[in-house]
């Protein structure tokens, strides 16, 4: 084997042993991403979740952003949340994140905050009587947030 054939065969080891080390989160939109909900009683999943939005915004008025969010957010949360027939919070963990505590802490007790929920369409619920779902919460620099089912268009440059 030549000297430069030995060196390409090495480099593409490396690359591929490098490579299988690594795991790719896909971002919250393909996380979130669904087929579209079907229609129960009037309600799919998005204007359910637009609900819960709301109950989290009046739950918790002195941390809601009004306006628009900046261009370069402090942190996205992304939160995994399960939800009774009845709109109790069964259970929430933070899914995704980059590794803000603080933001962490304010969206996971703003949800339990807003708990409990509106109850679901009753179509909608898993075998067990629940329902799971995701949402991201937005932080600013100053602590507030917006949630990405309901969030305003970001700003485009960072002042």
């Amino acid at each position: 084997m030549s000297a430069s054939r030995f060196r390409r065969t090495a480099a593409a080891l490396v690359l591929a042993s490098a490579m299988s080390a690594c795991t790719i989160t896909p971002p919250p939109s393909v996380v979130a991403a669904r087929a579209p909900a079907p229609t129960v009683s009037g309600q799919t999943l998005d204007e359910y979740k637009a609900r819960i939005a709301q109950r989290i915004f009046e739950r918790n008025p002195s941390l809601v952003l009004k306006g628009t969010p900046q261009a370069m957010l402090r942190s996205f949360v992304l939160v995994s949340f399960t939800v009774d027939r009845g709109g109790r919070l069964v259970e929430s963990s933070v899914y995704r994140t980059n590794g803000d505590d603080e933001a962490e802490a304010t969206a996971l007790a703003s949800l339990r905050r807003a708990s409990p929920l509106p109850a679901p369409p009753p179509r909608l619920l898993n075998g067990n009587g629940q329902l799971e779902l995701f949402e991201g919460w937005m932080f600013n620099d100053n602590g507030q947030f917006q949630l990405q089912t309901s969030h305003s268009p970001q700003a485009t440059t960072i002042d």
